[in-house]
C-alpha cells in the first residue's frame, strides 16, 4: 500500500486539521491569551499573589486563591510531554486532515504549564515524548490559531582552529 501522505525521509507526514473549525468564546479569563495570540505572542497567566503559572486561565489561583493575575509572555518552545496520533475522523470537516497529532506541550519559561495543540510539519514516526518544538501561528479570520512544529536546531558556530 502507498503512502499517499509520505515524507521525504519516507516517514508519513502529520497532517493539519482545518484552523476553520477554530470557535472561539473568549470570556473575561481567557480574552488576555486570544487577544496575544492574534499578535502572535504566547501568554500565560501567572498569580500576582504568590507567582503560580495558571493554565487555562480562570478567576482563581489554585495555590492561594487569589484573582490577582498577570501574563507573562514566554518564548513559545517547549517539550512534548504526551501525544497521540489521530487516525479516524470524529466528525466529517477532519476527514482530509488525518492522520493529524495531538500532543501535549510542556511549556518553557513556565513551570508546570501545559498546552492541547496539534503537532505540525514533521513525519508522524519523529515525533516523540521529549521532542523539542516551538510555536507556529494560523491566522483564519478573526482568530490566531497556536500549533507546534520541532524546533528549528541552531547549526553549532564555526570553531577556528590553529592555523596549518
Amino acid at each position: 500500500m502507498r503512502d499517499e501522505q509520505a515524507a521525504p525521509t519516507g516517514g508519513e507526514m502529520a497532517r493539519t486539521p482545518p484552523a476553520s473549525l477554530a470557535q472561539l468564546s473568549p470570556d473575561a479569563w481567557t480574552e488576555p491569551f486570544w487577544l496575544a495570540a492574534a499578535e502572535h505572542r504566547l501568554t500565560v497567566p501567572c498569580c500576582a499573589s504568590c507567582g503560580t503559572y495558571r493554565m487555562p486561565p480562570g478567576p482563581f489561583c489554585a495555590a492561594c486563591r487569589s484573582q490577582d493575575v498577570d501574563w507573562h509572555e514566554v518564548s513559545g518552545t517547549g517539550t512534548v510531554y504526551s501525544y497521540t496520533v489521530a487516525r479516524h475522523a470524529l466528525i466529517p470537516e477532519l476527514a482530509g486532515s488525518i492522520p493529524y497529532v495531538v500532543g501535549v506541550i510542556e511549556l518553557d519559561g513556565a513551570p508546570g504549564v501545559r498546552l492541547v495543540a496539534s503537532i505540525i510539519d514533521t513525519p508522524i514516526a519523529a515525533v516523540r515524548i521529549g521532542l523539542a518544538v516551538e510555536v507556529v501561528w494560523e491566522d483564519v479570520e478573526e482568530i490566531s490559531v497556536y500549533r507546534f512544529r520541532p524546533a528549528a536546531v541552531s547549526a553549532p558556530a564555526a570553531v577556528s582552529g590553529p592555523a596549518a
